[in-house]
């Protein structure tokens, strides 16, 4: 019978784990001081408008989309959340606890205040559950298989050819990123293009 010595739940095994201090929102408002910022606004409705407002406009969106589909849809899967309002100091002790089996109809519960050492009384726990993607739906992650993958490459060839416009993230790049990552891509980005 195999023996666990220690409790560790976490979702990453890097030996360097984190947030940025203040969290991402206040990461975003540093990035974004000082720029204009349009928000409730489809960039794909007149794209080359917003094109046109800048020397490069670096694209996040579904890489797909940005090209009206010509070649076909790509694939996605989507996540539904269920959030809770909980009369308890510590529901779960850690973040981010992962359900694998097959029983449980969610694969991931989080409990926010784990992320800055939060004191609140109550507590707020998120539950994940994997949702079929469709349109509409918000993309989470691409489908990385042969058929995808194969489609995305056909796609990543438009995008090599746009001068203003560059692809990146999850969806701009038909690519899964852990935030660690995600963010290592971006400085790369911005060294090599901007």
């Amino acid at each position: 019978i195999p023996v666990r010595y220690i409790y560790d739940n976490n979702y990453f095994n890097d030996p360097h784990q984190g947030i940025p201090k203040g969290g991402y929102n206040e990461l975003i408002e540093k990035l974004y001081d000082g720029c204009d910022v349009i928000l409730e606004t489809d960039f794909l409705s007149d794209k080359e408008k917003y094109t046109s407002m800048a020397d490069h406009v670096v694209y996040t969106g579904t890489i797909d989309a940005y090209f009206d589909y010509c070649y076909g849809k790509l694939e996605y899967r989507s996540l539904h959340f269920e959030h809770e309002l909980l009369n308890e100091y510590n529901h779960q002790g850690v973040a981010v606890m992962n359900y694998t089996d097959s029983e449980t109809p969610f694969t991931r519960k989080i409990e926010h205040k784990h992320f800055a050492f939060g004191t609140q009384e109550k507590t707020v726990v998120t539950r994940e559950y994997p949702a079929e993607w469709e349109d509409g739906m918000e993309p989470y992650y691409p489908v990385n298989d042969e058929k995808n993958s194969t489609l995305y490459e056909r796609y990543k060839e438009l995008g090599e050819k746009e001068e203003k416009v560059l692809f990146g993230g999850r969806l701009g790049e038909y690519k899964y990123y852990d935030m660690d990552k995600v963010i290592e891509s971006a400085l790369n980005f911005v060294k090599q293009y901007l």
